[in-house]
């Protein structure tokens, strides 16, 4: 796991300025690799490539970065890990291709597969998490290249005549000619999203290299050309091949499923330094631990956060989990004072503006972990491949249902749901808990009969899921100029040739766009800003692939998600002890945000700061606030937006 850097300035530029302007870049993302630096010029061509490590595999100089191949014909500087490099080396070595090894990183298995194979067979055998800027001196090109769901950032772009890119906007906006103008567009989308969707940034003229693809410069590469990059997978063909390939047998799906996730964690406990895994307490993150500790005899260590507000703490849920598996567990109980230090540091991690408030757990627990361990294995990915959130749940049989009420009827009743205040709402579900089947059991009712409200205007199944993913139901309203543009993902689901299923759609849709660009930006950031590596064994190829081919009724099942899932976990933790409303590593933003953060809230939030900015309506965003402060409704998640994009400006963009 690193940090990367590189410029290429075509026609050759001098040797000095090449190593003072990539060691600047480079140097901004030493939090992601203290345990090194290094750096490659080649004058003639005016390339640069930086890296900062930390280091994982192979510890020694043979490890260090950037690497050349040992034919001296490629040059890489690389992020990540390649967890199937073994058997890559064990390929090469059967086909005569493997050269004479200096070491046992996988950046060198990775570049005598380039050499062997050529870029995309070589990505197309890759298992893993990574990014990675790649020089071919024969064919004078550079290439930069992301995994297959953008569990590793890659930015680039252009910064007057030098073409840039990096692990983060940070290490771009360290070079000179580093001056972008704000994306109102990429706002307006952060504002309904609460991220930024690929292949946009917040910036115009720089992007996000979508995962699963690469794309080439060559050395006289036109200022400003920014050319299409190239999938070398796809998802969305995935999913589709699939609908044709259903596992049928229940029991071996469960076995199945068991295998290929026991293979992933297997592969993915493979360091040279100590390993450990976060442990929410819930299914997906249970599952990886439990499949860890089957695999030794020594406790794994794994970790948790805890709250005092009992509707965000699943500490005591954790350790419980932790005990009945025997792992070396440590949890770490957070005030809200404690919680909300983090708060000043968030436009700092993440450059652009991002408003997944989970952001300040995932950081304390990512900190928690680093004084143990330096990798970490998460339970992220796993809502996704196997449908776990409520609106795989309730999503296709909710729209069944409003589709029998006429529209103006469904309206009336979305106004009256919209108008009870959430704490009632709270109070009277959280009553009624103790007598509800599990399957009806919430937390935070008052957000979710809010939700209700808005999804009754839905017109059509897309509608209603635009609905459900949607913090802003209007963001165009709400972003000064303002305007909405298609990303990435909305593009790959353009593209399907054949209707799915619609939890098919959904889980799709989610894979796209929310686990990559919020869920694995969120851990990679708020991991890396403490120097943790953190490992998702849901994302291996091999159980992506699987999870496509499970039917829907082995994914939601009387009214509850990842059925099959659960069936795996139910063989090494008892059901009871697992079949609880979800809440993961979240955080009582609602309430804080009319107590101890009021004042920060409220500064960031008055009508001169937003006049003065230009981004917001002030007359809308002091009417949430109002409503928010009285309790009328809980805009939280909605006001978190605003003020991550206004604390991200003071930051980065106020003398602009």
């Amino acid at each position: 796991m690193c940090g990367i850097t590189g410029l290429l300035r075509p026609g050759g530029a001098d040797e000095s300025m090449l190593t003072g302007v990539v060691a600047g870049m480079t140097a901004a993302l030493a939090h992601r690799g203290p345990d090194a630096s290094g750096l490659w010029t080649r004058a003639d061509v005016g390339l640069a490539l930086g890296q900062r490590r930390l280091a994982i595999l192979d510890l020694s100089e043979a490890g260090a970065q950037p690497m050349h191949s040992a034919c001296g014909r490629y040059t890489i500087t690389f992020n990540g890990e390649i967890y199937n490099h073994l058997e890559i080396r064990a390929e090469l070595e059967a086909c005569g291709g493997a050269p004479n090894w200096r070491g046992h990183s996988d950046t060198e298995t990775l570049l005598a597969a380039v050499r062997q194979w050529g870029i995309q067979p070589a990505l197309q055998r890759l298992i893993g998490m990574f990014a990675f800027g790649l020089w071919d001196a024969e064919t004078r090109q550079l290439t930069l290249a992301r995994d297959r769901f953008g569990e590793k950032p890659l930015f680039y772009g252009w910064c007057g005549t030098d073409l840039v890119f990096g692990s983060e906007l940070k290490a771009l906006a360290a070079h000179p000619s580093w001056a972008p103008s704000l994306d109102r567009a990429a706002l307006t989308s952060f504002m309904r999203y609460s991220y930024v969707p690929a292949p946009a940034t917040i910036w115009t003229g720089l992007r996000k290299l979508p995962s699963a693809s690469f794309v080439s410069f060559s050395a006289n590469a036109a200022s400003g050309s920014l050319p299409a990059p190239q999938a070398y997978w796809s998802l969305r063909d995935v999913v589709v091949a699939a609908q044709s390939d259903r596992i049928q047998s229940e029991p071996d799906a469960v076995a199945r499923l068991e295998q290929l996730l026991s293979a992933a964690v297997k592969r993915q406990c493979l360091a040279d330094v100590p390993l450990g895994a976060f442990l929410s307490g819930g299914v997906d993150s249970s599952t990886i631990v439990a499949l860890m500790q089957a695999q030794t005899s020594r406790p794994v260590r794994t970790f948790s956060i805890g709250f005092a507000e009992g509707g965000y703490n699943e500490a005591e849920d954790a350790r419980k989990v932790a005990q009945h598996l025997g792992t070396d567990h440590t949890d770490l109980y957070v005030d809200a004072p404690t919680a909300m230090d983090v708060v000043p540091k968030l436009p700092l991690i993440y450059d652009e503006p991002f408003a997944d408030s989970s952001q300040i757990p995932t950081h304390l627990v990512a900190q928690l972990a680093r004084r143990h361990v330096t990798v970490a294995l998460s339970g992220d990915a796993g809502d996704e491949l196997f449908g776990g959130y409520n609106r795989h749940v309730w999503g296709e049989r909710l729209q069944a249902r409003l589709g029998r009420l006429p529209v103006p009827v469904r309206r009336m009743i979305g106004a009256a749901l919209g108008a009870v205040a959430p704490e009632p709402a709270d109070t009277i579900l959280s009553a009624l808990q103790p007598i509800l089947p599990g399957r009806l059991k919430v937390r935070h009712a008052g957000d979710q009969v809010a939700k209700l409200g808005r999804l009754m205007a839905a017109d059509g199944f897309e509608s209603l899921y635009r609905t459900l993913c949607s913090i802003d139901q209007d963001p165009a309203r709400t972003v000064i100029g303002g305007e909405e543009r298609a990303g990435w993902a909305a593009d790959e689901l353009h593209k399907l040739t054949q209707p799915l299923d619609p939890l098919d759609r959904m889980t799709l849709a989610d894979s796209l766009s929310y686990l990559s660009d919020d869920i694995l930006q969120k851990v990679d950031r708020a991991a890396m800003a403490v120097a943790l590596e953190t490992r998702v064994p849901f994302l291996d190829k091999d159980v992506v692939e699987f999870s496509a081919r499970v039917p829907a009724s082995m994914k939601v099942r009387d009214g509850r998600g990842k059925w099959l899932l659960r069936q795996v976990l139910y063989r090494h933790v008892p059901a009871e002890m697992i079949d609880r409303p979800k809440t993961g590593f979240s955080i009582p933003i609602d309430a804080w945000l009319r107590g101890p953060l009021k004042s920060w809230a409220a500064d960031l939030l008055s009508s001169s700061r937003l006049q003065r900015q230009g981004l917001f309506d002030p007359a809308r965003v002091t009417r949430m606030f109002d409503e928010h402060l009285s309790r009328r409704h809980n805009h939280a998640y909605w006001l978190w937006n605003v003020l991550m994009a206004q604390a991200w400006h003071d930051q980065w963009a106020a003398n602009r």
